[in-house]
């Protein structure tokens, strides 16, 4: 079972984030190029009953009630299955919400019977504080409770919470000590350990001891202007054009303006991102994980001097720009696995300023946007633009803020008509 597929179980109490993590880590491995999909119990509870009345649904001794969320629970792990064995996934990241020690076995048996490794991650808080925000900050938007306000909100799943809390079985020590799994108390606080089996496992477990959910903001730009942008070339160190200067004064004012508690500012070692960061009166740090894309031997040629010098090249990034790696130079691909680390770090920090690149940003903007390997190498992120995100319940918002500098263009789009490599080869030669 070296290669087989795993299947991650959420577990815990209602509110305690699970929904939270379940998307957290299916947008990671997604991002890190591990074919994940989520499979919410709830959601299928909803498209179930398309009408939710009360927290009476999930009250122990509602018969009818249990029996739909039973069925509902088997048609999610039937999806798994399909998922995992006839749709090529290799993560299926099951949202369990309740769950008693007879039903994990069940789950386990149901894994091993197919060939799946299981890894079980249970969310434990008992901070009422914690609790009523969470309730606030994601229940509210609930399809359960439109047209409801706060009060009603709360009442309800605060009642709802109880009708789970007679029967449900945290993980044990002693008696769960042959499961995979980690346990997350107190959002973060501290962290139980068991089983890790594999490396999938393995980077689950750094990832989920990484992420908080502490406010706050991350501000992504580019450098500003560079003289190489100016002649249209990629790629190259030059310094920044005159507008490029213009638009680091205008992002330090911009900063300043902000008033950001604690911000912390980040750069590439490439000049355009250290001058950029210069204007900022605040001290930065560079990152060479955070260096543009190498386009190899295209470096510092325009894109009309690559289709004419290396006519089969350009035509397969056109054809997949996601996984084309310049002739002794990078993919996106590439970049991706190099730019983890950042995330990472982004994870674990507040407010942050990353100054960067083109290619660079884009990488970064898929992971928060949830965006795939064949949206990201199409991304527009023009220079001279700030972009605030901030995460929020189960997602990110995002704001744009132009610093009204005028620059070039670098974006190109995706070709409407792919040039096929055997009539590029045939061009080069005539």
């Amino acid at each position: 079972m070296t290669n087989c597929p795993t299947l991650i179980v959420t577990v815990g109490l209602p509110a305690r984030g699970k929904t939270y993590i379940s998307k957290k880590l299916t947008r990671y491995l997604n991002w890190i190029g591990v074919p994940t999909k989520e499979f919410n119990v709830g959601q299928y509870r909803r498209e179930c009953v398309k009408i939710y009345k009360s927290f009476e649904f999930f009250h122990p001794d509602n018969e009818e009630g249990l029996k739909i969320r039973r069925q509902c629970a088997l048609t999610a792990l039937k999806d798994v299955n399909q998922y995992l064995t006839v749709e090529g996934g290799q993560v299926a990241v099951f949202d369990a919400t309740n769950t008693t020690r007879e039903r994990r076995w069940t789950i386990t048996r149901f894994a091993e019977q197919n060939s799946f490794k299981v890894f079980f991650v249970e969310s434990v808080c008992e901070d009422p504080d914690v609790i009523a925000e969470n309730i606030v900050q994601v229940k509210l938007g609930s399809p359960d409770y439109i047209d409801c306000n706060t009060e009603e909100v709360i009442e309800d799943f605060m009642k709802r919470i109880k009708c789970y809390e007679n029967s449900y079985q945290p993980l044990d020590d002693v008696l769960d000590k042959d499961l995979s799994y980690i346990k997350i108390m107190d959002v973060g606080r501290r962290y139980l350990v068991n089983r890790v089996l594999d490396h999938i496992q393995s980077r689950i477990v750094y990832y989920l001891m990484n992420i908080h959910i502490t406010p706050r903001s991350i501000y992504l730009c580019r450098h500003g202007e560079s003289d190489l942008n100016v002649k249209g070339c990629i790629g190259g160190d030059s310094g920044l054009s005159g507008r490029g200067k213009e638009f680091a004064k205008c992002l330090g004012k911009f900063i300043e303006e902000q008033n950001i508690k604690n911000l912390k500012v980040w750069t590439s070692q490439m000049k355009r991102t250290i001058q950029t960061a210069e204007a900022v009166a605040l001290p930065y740090e560079q990152w060479k994980a955070l260096n543009e894309i190498d386009a190899g031997v295209c470096e510092e040629m325009m894109y009309e001097e690559i289709q004419v010098h290396f006519p089969v090249e350009f035509s397969l990034r056109d054809q997949d720009k996601y996984r084309y790696r310049y002739p002794k130079g990078e993919s996106y691909e590439d970049l991706v696995q190099r730019l983890e680390p950042v995330i990472m770090e982004l994870e674990r920090q507040e407010n942050v300023l990353v100054i960067c690149h083109q290619a660079v940003m884009r990488c970064l903007l898929a992971y928060f946007l949830d965006k795939s390997a064949e949206e990201l190498p199409y991304l527009k992120c023009p220079l001279h633009t700030v972009l605030k995100l901030t995460p929020v319940a189960y997602g990110c918002k995002v704001e744009s803020v132009w610093l009204n500098v005028e620059a070039v263009n670098t974006h190109r789009d995706r070709p409407e008509t792919l040039c096929s490599v055997l009539s590029c080869f045939e061009c080069s030669k005539s």
